[in-house]
């Protein structure tokens, strides 16, 4: 008899549907609401129309609403359309193919300008990959950025240095022959490039400009990508301070990143291209 195999488990979310469910979300993120049948938006009994910002009318299968409603991906109250926190991860999954649609969906992708050795590049970005990425989203109480954009940069430069500089703890067995003169279990120093030498001694330099009380919360967050809840808990730290010193810290270093200039002036003496200066001869005595 041939083999037969067991059947894959569906998720209830499954069977909501691709575009239906797609065209759904983006409408309860645009804040939709149930249009009323006396304004005109009555539709056939399988479908329900919604009204988006702008007066857009988009219709969606009744069957789709109900079975997104069940999974949790929105709630109705007062013919209001509200989103939750599943609702535009499952977007973003419903949109992206299917064999990268469980990574999409746990992503969020932005391109943005890095400063890199050779010039400012253009990279693509996944805002949800490091803890450093979750505090710049932080808000003061007055809307303002937890985060200067200054300090940002410093932390994702530092996190670039400490990759080139080959400082990650490795995760898995070398399966390269070793080199000779060299350990086999890590590369030593004379294995190294000279961009991972130059990008170690950048990093020694960015840890003695945060000085000892300060870079250890920096490497923890921007290098070694710990949350911000282990790091508190590893330093026995109170709750919601290690934000505030991972903030002093990347300012330090943004300090040492772009030192500020000095507000003395010196005097200068300008003159055109053929100016020369003329020396006074002191006769001898």
């Amino acid at each position: 008899m041939p083999k037969t195999r067991p059947a894959t488990p569906r998720s209830e979310n499954d069977g909501i549907g691709g575009r239906g469910l797609a065209r759904l979300l983006k409408a309860v993120l645009a804040g939709a609401v149930l249009a009323d049948a006396a304004s005109g938006g009555a539709a056939a009994d399988d479908t329900v129309p919604l009204v988006c910002a702008g007066g857009r009318t988009v219709v969606v299968a009744r069957t789709i609403l109900a079975a997104a409603t069940r999974a949790g991906l929105l709630r109705v109250e007062d013919r209001r359309l509200i989103a939750t926190a599943q609702t535009e991860p499952c977007l973003r999954r419903a949109l992206a193919a299917p064999d990268e649609a469980l990574l999409e969906q746990h992503r969020d992708v932005q391109e943005t300008l890095r400063e890199g050795p050779e010039g400012p590049a253009r990279l693509s970005v996944n805002r949800l990959e490091s803890p450093l990425s979750t505090v710049a989203r932080l808000k003061e109480r007055d809307g303002k950025p937890f985060l200067p954009q200054e300090a940002i940069s410093a932390g994702e430069r530092l996190h670039a240095d400490f990759t080139r500089a080959h400082l990650q703890p490795r995760l898995t067995m070398i399966y390269a022959p070793p080199l000779p003169g060299g350990s086999g279990k890590a590369p030593a120093r004379g294995d190294l490039s000279d961009s991972a030498l130059a990008a170690r001694t950048r990093v020694r330099a960015a840890v003695e400009a945060m000085g000892p009380e300060l870079s250890g919360v920096a490497l923890d967050i921007c290098c070694f990508e710990k949350g911000l809840e282990t790091v508190e808990r590893e330093r026995q730290w109170p709750v919601r301070s290690a934000k505030v010193m991972l903030r002093a810290a990347l300012m330090a270093l943004a300090r040492h990143y772009a030192p500020p200039q000095s507000e003395t002036r010196r005097s200068h003496a300008w003159g055109g291209p053929d100016y020369r200066p003329t020396l006074s001869l002191q006769n001898p005595s």
